[in-house]
């Protein structure tokens, strides 16, 4: 019955951790996988989520089925971290929010939705983009294509050579964008970009799709949402998928949310109940302590303050690590310029490594780096960096 299915590879970036873990070395450093560690090299637990459990706790009672677009608190929420509460959007009811099972779930589900409304667009994602996106957009039977982004020669965006190709899509094509924090690249638009692409999406009548899944790692929580609050000032319809897994280090919870701007209520209510039924047809309906964590922390005058400040930490740590590492790199490599680990944004940087030597850090060194040459730069702390940086300047020819 089941002879002819193939093999699973696996995912590379979960069998790079694995390997991670069975290897002996006690020197070892893992840069690879998108999570947040603090200096110690732990998973921090934020007081204010905890602050949120206890009081979830203290409230339970019996726990029936959320409806299929979710809990309508943390929905609320949701919509006001994304635009500002009080937001005209919000108060003409044009926004149409599902909580999803992380931002990955809502990719999932847009993606979906997509092929169902728009089964004649392609989806054009950023180069490089992050490897999933490609995967779930293909899954649900869209075609994927791909725009210029990064620039290795400078560390920057093409950002002309990006406009050009977006002004020659076909009409109602789908645009993948990432809203701050570019995984793999750690490369931003800046808002002047942002004011300058949006004329060209609305003009070729495109559609965006931001990934929104590091609020609050890049310049901060309201900065970092410039691009969702310019594209709906600018009446433009789009989705936005965004996560808490980061931003409130509650990865196995799958906190996210799938937002789409429309232009009026009445087409917000048509899209809130086609995004139902998709929901229905994958997993009936979210999970419940992962709503109240985010109604609860976001929604408390008190845990909202405490919230933003373990953000803001955060973001400060990875600042600080970069500004590390960049140092230390540039004393081992006066010859060199590493100011790119200055003006990437977010947990992740492209160092310019090869694959080749990605294999020798790993293999020679116990510095475990996914081959693209990207580093999670959350998994440096001060005891790995100067470690890290005599690695890589080893295998960059020091």
């Amino acid at each position: 019955m089941f002879e002819r299915i193939t093999p699973y590879p696996g995912d590379p970036i979960f069998a790079l951790v694995d390997a991670f873990h069975a290897d002996p070395r006690p020197e070892k450093v893992n840069l690879s996988i998108g999570i947040y560690f603090d200096d110690a090299g732990r998973l921090p637990a934020l007081p204010s989520v905890r602050a949120a459990e206890q009081r979830i706790l203290a409230e339970a009672g019996a726990k029936p089925y959320l409806p299929m677009e979710g809990d309508a608190g943390a929905r609320a929420q949701v919509q006001a971290l994304l635009l500002g509460a009080g937001h005209p959007a919000l108060a003409e009811g044009r926004v149409a929010t599902i909580q999803t099972i992380g931002a990955s779930g809502g990719l999932k589900v847009g993606a979906d939705f997509l092929k169902s409304w728009f089964p004649d667009s392609a989806v054009w994602v950023s180069d490089p983009t992050w490897d999933n996106h490609r995967a779930m957009f293909e899954g649900s039977g869209l075609a994927v294509h791909t725009y210029p982004y990064y620039d290795p020669a400078s560390g920057g965006v093409r950002f002309e050579a990006m406009l050009d190709t977006l002004q020659g899509l076909p009409p109602r094509s789908i645009v993948l964008l990432h809203a701050c924090c570019h995984n793999p690249t750690g490369v931003d638009l800046t808002p002047d970009q942002w004011d300058r692409l949006i004329p060209v999406l609305r003009a070729a009548e495109l559609l965006p799709y931001l990934d929104l899944a590091y609020q609050g790692f890049g310049d901060g929580i309201d900065e970092d949402a410039y691009a969702v609050r310019a594209l709906t000032q600018a009446g433009l319809r789009f989705f936005v998928a965004n996560s808490f897994s980061k931003s409130m280090s509650v990865y196995g919870e799958r906190c996210g949310a799938l937002s789409v701007v429309c232009g009026s209520a009445a087409e917000a209510d048509l899209v809130l109940g086609q995004m139902r039924a998709t929901v229905r047809r994958i997993y009936s309906s979210p999970a419940m302590h992962a709503a109240k964590l985010v109604a609860h922390v976001l929604g408390d005058a008190d845990l909202n303050v405490m919230w933003r400040a373990e953000v803001a930490a955060m973001r400060l740590r990875i600042a600080t690590m970069r500004l590390a590492l960049h140092d230390r790199l540039t004393a081992l490599l006066p010859g060199r310029d590493f100011g790119y680990f200055l003006s990437q944004r977010g947990m992740f940087s492209y160092t310019g490594l090869s694959a080749a030597q990605v294999d020798r850090l790993r293999d020679e060194c116990a510095v475990y780096l996914i081959r693209s040459g990207r580093i999670c730069v959350a998994g440096l702390n001060a005891g790995n960096v100067d470690r890290t940086a005599n690695a890589m300047a080893a295998v960059l020819g020091r």
